[in-house]
């Protein structure tokens, strides 16, 4: 950790990232990039319809129906309305609760969530163009992962959820940025954004781990409009002696926050899962269906498979060693049961990682014969599966760059399938595809309110 003295001396990138959020224009944005922004929100609708009803979500909305202060904002996939920083919660841990929504390959922050929510609830309330939506959510996915940059991998190392506690000032930023701030304004937004940065790596696996995604989004959001009514903080809330750079990463990379900024943009480096589980199990699941195909009929070779060796970034180890997980959302981070489960059934969708597929015998003891080897030399979206059997020669299926990674990127085609496929509980075909054309045309549309409301639904599906 860097001495205050030696602090006092850095430049002061509080003030350089706010500065650039306040001056930046549309115009300056290139089509790739605000192209790239219509697919995360394209993604986010699909994952937010996917975990609307999950239980973890009805207990939050039945908890904090007393306390809303007006039905003004939408629930994405439900019937139920609400206020605005409730509103932005709740659609924030929808779009997380089965680990199905974007990833940013460099620090695995989920981005698009906490910024996206907040803009939606703002907008439902305010009125905010098409433009000014695609704008801010660019802006405030920029911030928070070039923060989460700065801390890597020391920060997520620790135990902090990083999408949480970065994406409370992705959405101050992004908030602050449609409310008009001055630069000053997002500094003092970003100060109390940062006071309120929270999350553990520990929760993962739980209905817990959802209520920081949601305080992030919310909490994002009223220290912007705090900031909007005079409410101050410090001048330096990222690199102040005591600030959140110091006090969360152990080696922070200042360089790396303001290093190109405008020019290289981060959701350059998001991704987008094929698989409702954690990032780094995307490659080992792809490596067990291809292996799958190739073997044929399961009664054939699953039982006389004697060891299973999976090899891969030891990141992948770390977070998803979890024998005899109980739950469809332990198994969603459990290498024991994608493994297992991929190979058995020959598919990795949400009824893949349910509670009904956790308790199948069957894919429980094949899960038990597998075994780790850490290898830093791959990268967090390769593996290499090997099956040893009784009775034949090992087989084995090495994946380079994961299927939705940023070097083999879901198409738009692609996206436009996931979106459907999880929304179809509760949008008729036609529902669906005049959502996607809104998403890929949503520069002409005069209130992004109008997607948000086109998403509630009259009763449970």
């Amino acid at each position: 950790m860097n001495s205050p003295s030696a602090t006092a001396t850095i430049t002061p990138v509080s003030q350089t990232l706010c500065e650039f959020v306040h001056h930046s224009r549309w115009s300056d944005i290139s089509p790739p990039i605000r192209h790239e922004a219509k697919r995360s929100l394209l993604n986010y609708l699909a994952v937010a319809f996917a975990g609307a009803h999950d239980p973890t979500l009805n207990i939050l909305v039945d908890t904090l129906a007393p306390f809303s202060a007006g039905a003004h904002c939408t629930l994405i996939g439900r019937a139920e309305q609400t206020d605005m920083l409730n509103a932005c919660a709740i659609n924030a841990m929808s779009a997380n609760v089965y680990d199905f929504d974007d990833t940013h390959e460099r620090t695995v922050i989920h981005p698009t969530g906490p910024v996206a929510a907040p803009l939606f609830a703002l907008a439902e309330l305010h009125g905010l163009s098409g433009t000014a939506f695609l704008h801010a959510l660019l802006l405030g996915i920029e911030i928070e992962c070039r923060v989460g940059n700065a801390v890597s991998p020391w920060h997520y190392a620790r135990g902090w959820h990083i999408t949480s506690t970065c994406g409370v000032i992705g959405s101050a930023l992004a908030t602050g940025q449609v409310l008009g701030l001055s630069s000053a304004q997002l500094r003092h937004a970003m100060g109390s954004a940062s006071n309120q940065a929270c999350g553990l790596v520990e929760t993962l696996g739980t209905m817990a781990k959802s209520t920081s995604v949601g305080n992030a989004a919310r909490n994002g959001l009223l220290s912007a409009l705090l900031a909007s009514r005079g409410f101050t903080g410090p001048d330096q809330p990222l690199e102040g002696p005591r600030g959140f750079l110091q006090v969360m990463g152990e080696q922070p990379d200042l360089n790396c926050l303001t290093e190109d900024l405008g020019e290289q943009w981060e959701i350059q480096r998001n991704s987008y899962k094929p698989y409702p589980c954690g990032v780094v199990l995307n490659p080992v699941i792809e490596a067990c269906l291809a292996l799958s195909r190739q073997m044929g009929p399961i009664g054939q070779w699953a039982h006389d498979i004697q060891r299973i060796e999976l090899r891969g970034h030891p990141l992948l180890r770390q977070r998803t060693d979890r024998p005899g997980v109980t739950s469809g959302r332990a198994s969603q981070v459990c290498a024991q049961h994608a493994v297992a489960v991929s190979l058995l059934r020959g598919q990795a969708g949400l009824p893949e990682f349910s509670d009904e597929a956790v308790q199948d015998p069957r894919i429980r003891r094949l899960g038990e014969r597998l075994h780790f080897v850490d290898d830093d030399h791959y990268a967090i979206d390769a593996a290499t599966v090997n099956l040893q059997f009784g009775q034949r020669d090992a087989v084995s299926w090495h994946v380079e760059h994961a299927r939705g990674s940023v070097r083999h990127p879901l198409s738009d085609a692609e996206l436009e399938t996931k979106f459907r496929t999880l929304s179809n509980s509760y949008l008729h075909p036609t529902q669906a595809d005049r959502i996607i054309q809104i998403v890929w045309n949503f520069e002409a549309l005069e209130n992004a309110a109008e997607l948000m409301r086109m998403t509630r639904i009259e009763h449970a599906g």
